[in-house]
């Protein structure tokens, strides 16, 4: 049965409203519950059958207390229910709890500001008390909170809900609105006790929630210090290795009996080694720079056909001195897709730049783009060395590099592929590799597709 009432209710106020207030005091959501589950407690222990009036701030812990309560009293009285909604107007939110018994009824609030107001009324022979609780501020955890046992203040209440119900709410019991007397002396004192017991509780619980919160952030501190030293001693040690190479090629360069064409060589040896350390500042840069501004890269609508040509002509060059023919299909009418601003780009220099890398002289590299359900694919399919199957779950690892390489290029920085994972992260995509030694090897990006909004 619901009760509708004909005009704004609040418990709150009709508490205030006496001669003299009950004290005001700011509590926790905590706080609350602990007042509810003591008061609970002993309607249980001392099995009081009680009529309840009831609005709980939404969630299972809060209104399982009231279910608790039924299932233990057999005859636990009725509950009204009470909630948020709209009286004769259509299309209004409203809260709804499904009851708990036959026993329970539902009570129905005019919409308004007192959404955020909160309260319990327990009646019965022998123990009568009101909670109610308000939000002043809203998203604001503090509740102004009233807590009271005096006949008199939770009378008025409970004659400014009788008077707030319209005439069909009738069938509401009169003795369900009327505050019998003071409670009893003993059943204050074992409420007190239960409060304290109650409160002592949720506090551990809270303070173990805390100190286990903080275990996880110091937890994540440490690892993501552990993988900043690590990165660092990776640095340098990939660093040290080219200006090895250069030392001793230049040690070499300075030996009276060198012949022109060892001269040469070891020239070419430092170009190489110059060429690699300075791959490997950039890249160690660059995928600082990301993982300092993922998190606030901005998304961007992009098209394939905007970014791939330009950079597969970019690389042409290289792939013809290397005699590898280099082709891509990208169809102009394929959706753009979402990626974090200027990351496309990098995407499709690092994979186009490793498959022309690992293909040896006279082979082929594709780039294919098609469209895959609300998704679109960006193929890049090599005839090079390829990558045997225990290699491909490190592949992504940072200074990662297959082995072996082709004999005259020294590798890159074992960056490229972890800038990629990191820039696909950013956007939602994903990046997946399919590949056997000497068969070559094939890495498919899926990106969300942008999809226009069809107008009404």
């Amino acid at each position: 049965m619901n009760v509708s009432l004909v005009r704004e209710l609040s418990i709150y106020q009709l508490a205030l409203d006496v001669q003299t207030p009950p004290p005001i005091m700011s509590a926790t959501p905590a706080i609350l519950l602990s007042l509810l589950k003591s008061q609970i407690d002993l309607l249980i222990e001392q099995q009081i059958p009680a009529t309840l009036w009831v609005k709980l701030p939404p969630g299972k812990i809060w209104h399982s207390e009231i279910q608790h309560y039924q299932q233990q009293i057999e005859n636990s009285g009725v509950v009204y229910h009470c909630h948020v909604g709209e009286v004769g107007i259509g299309g209004m939110d409203r809260e709804k709890i499904k009851p708990f018994s036959p026993s329970q009824k539902g009570l129905q609030l005019l919409p308004n500001q007192r959404r955020r107001e909160y309260f319990l009324i327990v009646l019965s022979a022998n123990f009568c008390s009101l909670i109610v609780a308000e939000r002043a501020i809203k998203n604001h955890k503090t509740l102004l909170t009233i807590s009271t046992f005096e006949p008199k203040i939770i009378q008025q209440v409970l004659d400014g809900i009788k008077q707030a119900i319209v005439p069909e709410g009738s069938a509401i019991a009169p003795n369900h609105l009327i505050c019998a007397g003071v409670s009893e002396p003993a059943l204050m004192s074992q409420l007190l006790t239960k409060q304290l017991q109650r409160q002592d509780e949720i506090s551990r619980e809270i303070v173990s929630k805390r100190i286990a919160k903080i275990e996880q952030q110091k937890q994540a501190l440490h690892n993501s210090l552990q993988l900043k030293d690590e990165f660092l001693s990776n640095v340098c040690h990939e660093l040290r290795t080219p200006l090895t190479h250069m030392k001793t090629a230049l040690s070499l360069l300075n030996s009276p009996s060198l012949k022109n064409p060892q001269r040469q060589r070891y020239s070419q040896m430092l170009n190489t080694q110059c060429d690699r350390q300075n791959s490997l500042i950039h890249g160690v840069l660059e995928l600082v720079q990301i993982e300092r501004n993922l998190e606030a890269m901005n998304l961007e609508a992009v098209y394939l056909a905007d970014i791939v040509p330009g950079v597969v002509s970019t690389y042409q060059p290289l792939a013809q001195e290397k005699g590898i023919m280099l082709a891509y299909t990208v169809p102009t009418e394929l959706p753009a897709v979402w990626c974090v601003s200027g990351g496309l780009r990098q995407i499709v220099i690092h994979l186009l730049s490793n498959s022309i890398k690992y293909t040896p002289n006279g082979g082929q590299v594709w780039v294919w783009g098609r469209p895959q359900g609300d998704y679109v694919q960006l193929e890049f399919r090599d005839s090079g060395i390829g990558i045997s199957e225990s290699e491909i779950p490190k592949i992504f690892d940072r200074f990662y590099r297959v082995r072996p390489l082709p004999s005259e290029d020294p590798g890159g920085a074992g960056l490229g592929l972890t800038i990629v994972q990191q820039l696909l992260r950013g956007c939602g995509g994903s990046i997946s590799v399919k590949s056997k030694p000497s068969e070559g090897s094939t890495f498919t990006v899926q990106l969300a597709a942008v999809f226009e909004k069809k107008s009404p």
